[in-house]
């Protein structure tokens, strides 16, 4: 276990899940948010997917003996090959995880008090470059000279930051897959100014919370997965903007024709309609009126503003309140 401090920069979907995941590992965590409002909405997730986390744990249990456990348990959570993991083994990671969700997460509203101490902060903010630039400019003169800042964004290089984190030689991108605690991915990143004793810092630490480190040689919009979910995501928006098929068929030719357990419309719940929103409107043809960029655009807006952004809302493409 790890006594050492990770401060989180966020509460949303995913930067939630990261912190669960540093503190279920014995790092001492903090999640720095904007208002009263931030923390009411971040609570929730909080509950929400630490109960998710220490139910798949405990289904586990269950899968320990059969090979194909290998391909279904919460990779992220269990340490060592599934071929040597006992019932008891798994009792002491719940044990030890309740402990550390229990007593090592901490949420602050002071950015300096948040981030004093801490070896990493990973910032997990909206995927809008005016936003992670602002949190960037407020936090660069409190971080202490040694800690390493790393950005969570799903779609934007590290480059088009390195200078205004005021720490560019320690600044690199880390990237995570929704539900870590299971698809337990982090595509690290550097842009040309990162040192390489940080980038392998950061290899490291994903190591230490469960992940499989995937590096990455150069910067690319998208890293590898988003390079290649991000286009299948759009080609589902965009025949649902055009009027060609409903949510629900588009989803169903997906999984009947791949036997992928969800489908597009599902995975953009998880994701959240706010993020696809975002990275939709960074595409030049989103601004202009009659494409099938500007489509999706407003068709998401109109969600979003019905509070219709996904599942931790209740209600996206799909309800959930049922």
């Amino acid at each position: 276990m790890n006594d050492k401090k990770v401060t989180v920069l966020g509460g949303g979907v995913l930067g939630t899940q990261i912190g669960l995941m540093c503190a279920y590992y014995g790092y001492d965590t903090t999640f720095w948010l904007r208002s009263e409002s931030s923390i009411e909405r971040t609570k929730p997730k909080i509950e929400r997917y630490s109960k998710l986390m220490m139910e798949d744990l405990t289904k586990a249990k269950a899968l320990v003996g059969n090979p194909m456990g290998a391909y279904v348990y919460p990779r992220g959570m269990v340490a060592g090959e599934w071929k040597d993991i006992t019932v008891e083994k798994i009792d002491a990671m719940l044990e030890q995880g309740k402990k550390n969700l229990a007593e090592k997460i901490h949420i602050e509203l002071d950015m300096a008090k948040a981030v004093k101490g801490a070896y990493i902060v990973i910032e997990s903010m909206s995927e809008d470059p005016n936003a992670k630039t602002e949190v960037y400019t407020a936090v660069k003169d409190l971080l202490d000279p040694d800690t390493i800042l790393v950005t969570n964004s799903s779609t934007l290089l590290p480059s088009m930051f390195a200078e205004a984190t005021g720490r560019p030689e320690k600044y690199c991108s880390l990237h995570f897959a929704n539900t870590i605690w299971k698809n337990n991915t982090a595509e690290i990143m550097s842009h040309p100014g990162t040192d390489k004793a940080v980038y392998d810092a950061v290899v490291d630490f994903a190591a230490s919370i469960g992940m499989i480190p995937l590096k990455l040689f150069k910067e690319q919009p998208g890293y590898i997965l988003n390079s290649m979910l991000v286009p299948f995501l759009s080609a589902a928006q965009g025949l649902w903007a055009n009027g060609v098929a409903e949510v629900e068929t588009i989803d169903k030719t997906w999984q009947l024709a791949t036997g992928a357990p969800a489908g597009p419309f599902q995975i953009l719940d998880i994701v959240g309609l706010e993020t696809a929103y975002n990275i939709n409107q960074m595409k030049p043809n989103a601004h202009v009126e009659g494409t099938v960029e500007n489509k999706i655009g407003t068709l998401l807006k109109e969600k979003i503003d019905k509070g219709e952004t996904g599942v931790n809302a209740g209600k996206g493409f799909y309800d959930y309140t049922k």
